[in-house]
């Protein structure tokens, strides 16, 4: 689910945190991709024919192969070496999140045998997409493709997200990668979203910067989370009657979940705490979550030329696919997943932190921008009320 509403606040608040931009951008970086349940519960959904999931001559599911195979192969055209992260065992604080999604999971089917009977077409299809389930073997199908492709990855203990951040804070990859904004809350310096997307979609890639959401907002990373916490995060139920700008205000006001829940227990706020709500918990789960650090033996990843005569028994002689087609993946990622390819400039530095001088001016730089474009935003959203408010033929 990630952070409810996060990024229309860094869009409002700073905006000069983040850029959109197209994925050959990131020619020659290495990326951390999040392959969490998400990611290949997509590839079930959008993968599909005839309104149901892709399956070989035995019946078996082959959409997540297809969908991983291809857009892998997009983002290794594009020069990016990926890092696939896989989610380990949820924390226990995420039991309840888990437990809503089996409950919808559980009336969709029941939507969807109604539907069968007495609905039409665009029900089936819309309750079908919401019974698919990622098992283990679609996780464990995907990663013995991966191991085929060439392209490393690592099974995280816990959350994939933390795992992510610990390779982009050690320089081990660029960025992380996900569409989850929760993955700013782990602390990783470089969120982009998008990446995985089909290239149908024409969405730009997004790259966040975290310094620069910290210094837009004049939050330090304690009250980030607190703010993210309070817009609704995995681990809690968020407060009833606190939206993005209410949860930023009290924020600001109080500097601190502490502070607020002193306040809503004294009576002197009209908000009411959900019955169980352990935010030092799932704090704690953001600052100090279940991770391998950068330097253990499985964060040591290396691209490695595909198994050609593997792909084909796994993709072609079990699952079905095109022996034309999978040969060719085979040779675009030969070509491209080469060690003589060009690094960019970037990879021959290591960041120096900023001194507390530096960071200031880069908040004051961010607010003289930032208000510009708040102005600028301002009098576009008045130009479009005037043009709106035209009545139709007038000059």
């Amino acid at each position: 689910m990630g952070i409810k509403q996060l990024f229309s606040i860094i869009k409002e608040e700073c905006p000069d945190a983040f850029k959109e931009g197209e994925i050959k951008n990131h020619f020659g970086r290495k990326v951390a991709i999040v392959s969490l349940s998400m990611s290949i519960y997509s590839f079930l959904i959008a993968v599909r024919s005839g309104g149901e999931m892709l399956t070989n001559e035995d019946g078996e599911t082959t959409s997540h192969l297809m969908g991983m195979f291809y857009r892998t192969l997009r983002i290794v055209d594009n020069g990016i070496k990926p890092v696939y992260v896989f989610d380990g065992a949820p924390p226990k604080l995420k039991s309840g999140e888990l437990a809503k999604r089996f409950q919808r999971k559980a009336e969709a089917t029941e939507g969807l045998e109604e539907a069968k009977e007495t609905g039409t077409a665009d029900d089936v299809e819309k309750f079908s997409r919401r019974t698919v389930r990622v098992t283990r073997e679609h996780n464990d199908e995907c990663q013995r493709l991966l191991k085929l492709m060439g392209i490393p990855y690592i099974i995280a203990p816990t959350e994939a997200e933390a795992q992510c951040a610990v390779l982009a804070r050690a320089g081990k990859v660029y960025a992380a990668a996900s569409e989850d904004m929760d993955t700013l809350c782990f602390d990783s310096p470089i969120l982009l979203r998008h990446l995985t997307f089909s290239e149908q979609r024409k969405e730009p890639i997004q790259e966040i910067f975290l310094d620069k959401v910290l210094a837009g907002l004049d939050m330090d990373r304690k009250q980030f989370v607190d703010l993210c916490i309070l817009l609704g995060c995995d681990y809690l139920d968020p407060i009833p009657k606190v939206g993005p700008h209410t949860a930023l205000k009290l924020i600001r006001e109080y500097g601190s979940l502490e502070k607020i829940v002193e306040s809503i227990d004294s009576g002197k706020s009209k908000l009411t705490l959900p019955a169980d709500w352990p935010y030092v918990d799932a704090r704690e789960l953001f600052f100090n979550p279940d991770v391998r650090p950068a330097d253990h033996p499985d964060c040591e990843f290396k691209w490695d030329a595909p198994d050609v005569d593997g792909l084909v028994q796994f993709l072609v002689v079990e699952k079905g696919f095109s022996e034309d087609r999978v040969r060719a993946g085979a040779a675009r990622l030969s070509k491209n997943l080469k060690t003589s390819q060009q690094a960019r400039l970037e990879g021959f530095f290591k960041p120096i932190p900023k001194t507390e001088e530096q960071i200031q001016n880069l908040k004051r730089k961010n607010e003289e921008k930032n208000e510009e474009k708040k102005k600028k935003m301002k009098e576009e959203k008045k130009e479009k009320a005037k043009a709106k408010a035209k009545p139709r033929g007038a000059a």
